[in-house]
């Protein structure tokens, strides 16, 4: 609804939207503001509407997809609670069942805010909050929320970073919960000790579980075992999912062999992407240990700075720190296109809402842009062009693998094309190209919107 629109022509429009379903009396069970780059300033056009009557009889929130930022996160946290309060004066308190807030760049801080609302709500029984870059504190404030949501039946934390201590905490409140049907922990880094500590959880509760996701984990051969010996007892379980581990071809023999033996062989998913039992570069505990130390080192600074530390899901290990990224292509052949564009995608890959990292990586963009698009030998058109290609967004005869995240290019773009040495020539062919229809710009939506509008007054 909202691609192509000035950010602050979306607040009044949500804001008209709630006061009509105010004025009419209605009183909402769902409500669904998926995929609409509203942003944080959005939150606030429908906070009014969450805080009103007409969503005291709210059941489900689904804010899939709407780049709410922790800014957003927070705005609808106090809202959520508001509602409650109002609600339980009139004696009817919000008994929200459906959180739905995916791909919404919640971090630590707004999932923690959101988490208090939890608590006081206390009724969920479904929370989807996949690929929000929640880190433990995040991860720990969510499961003490879940503690006092007994309903609790689908959990899908799906491609955040829980890492030991975040698997852990949240083990201990699945222990106490009775009515879990699916988990959904898959690309969350739980790796070996956050597994067993799950599989002590399954073991010892979960009685209704269906479902198990802890694929792309990092968890050795031991501990997918225990996982497995865990379920021995799930007689409802259809599902479990252990792939993109690091089992090797033997432990998933015998992952299959401790199944069958409890006949349950067929609620294997596939192992087809396991990693294999190579040695990793670094011993797992050794690694853990350290990255414990510097949590432990870090828990006065921002959350932000130490999410920068946390290591990355899918196996990847830890990513290069911002910095010597930006250091390293300070001395880029500037007269070469294709240098140009491999230089620009490896610092925007850096970016992050962060004041720091963000200013950082646009004084690194500003550096290299500037002397490229300065020099009268620089093919601009070229460069458009290869950059085009390897975000995926205009294709190829080589093959030429685009690259898997846009946001921070997107955002490093949203930068360049409003300074003075960007070529305003270029402006309508990036528009044609942003405004396509394209599934990996869908999926960073907010970053387009933000594009699109600039690219409009450009």
């Amino acid at each position: 609804m909202f691609t192509g629109r000035l950010r602050s022509e979306i607040p009044p429009a949500l804001i008209s939207l709630g006061e009509g379903l105010i004025t009419a009396g209605a009183q909402l069970v769902e409500l669904d503001l998926s995929d609409n780059a509203f942003g944080p300033d959005g939150v606030r056009g429908f906070e009014a509407l969450l805080k009103s009557s007409a969503c005291f009889t709210l059941h489900e929130l689904k804010l899939n997809n709407c780049g709410m930022g922790i800014g957003g996160g927070k705005i609808l946290a106090a809202a959520l609670t508001e509602c409650h309060r109002k609600s339980s004066a009139q004696g009817k308190p919000l008994a929200l069942k459906v959180f739905v807030a995916g791909r919404n760049r919640l971090e630590n801080d707004g999932v923690t805010a959101l988490a208090e609302a939890f608590g006081i709500i206390g009724t969920l029984e479904e929370v989807h909050m996949p690929q929000n870059g929640i880190n433990h504190p995040g991860v720990t404030a969510l499961a003490q929320a879940f503690a006092i949501n007994p309903l609790l039946r689908i959990i899908n934390l799906n491609d955040n970073t829980f890492t030991e201590k975040g698997a852990v905490a949240m083990a201990q409140t699945l222990k106490t919960l009775r009515q879990v049907e699916v988990i959904n922990f898959g690309d969350c880094l739980v790796r070996s000790k956050g597994a067993v500590a799950i599989a002590d959880a399954v073991r010892g509760g979960l009685p209704k579980l269906k479902e198990l996701n802890l694929s792309f984990c990092e968890i050795k051969r031991d501990a997918a075992l225990a996982v497995a010996e865990a379920v021995a007892d799930k007689a409802e379980l259809e599902k479990l999912d252990l792939n993109g581990n690091i089992l090797g071809e033997e432990g998933c023999e015998q992952l299959q062999e401790v199944l069958d033996g409890f006949s349950m062989a067929t609620v294997l998913a596939s192992l087809s992407d396991d990693e294999g039992d190579e040695e990793e570069e670094e011993d797992e505990d050794d690694d853990e240990g350290e990255e414990e130390e510097e949590e432990d080192d870090e828990e006065d600074e921002e959350d932000e700075e130490e999410e920068e530390e946390e290591p990355q899901p899918r196996g990847e290990g830890s990513p290069t720190p911002p910095r010597s990224i930006l250091d390293s292509d300070s001395g880029t052949d500037t007269s070469d296109p294709e240098k140009v564009v491999s230089a620009f995608l490896k610092v925007s890959s850096v970016f992050k809402d962060e004041a720091t990292v963000r200013t950082a990586v646009q004084d690194a963009v500003d550096a290299l842009m500037k002397k490229a698009f300065g020099s009268s030998s620089f093919n601009a058109n070229a460069f458009l062009t290869s950059l085009l290609i390897h975000m995926g967004l205009l294709k190829s005869e080589d093959k030429i693998k685009a690259i898997a995240n846009l946001y921070g290019p997107l955002m490093a773009l949203n930068h360049m094309v409003q300074q003075d040495y960007f070529p305003k020539a270029l402006a309508p062919l990036l528009l044609a190209f942003v405004t396509k229809p394209n599934g990996a710009l869908e999926s960073c939506s907010f970053a387009r919107h933000s594009l699109l509008q600039t690219l409009h007054k450009v």
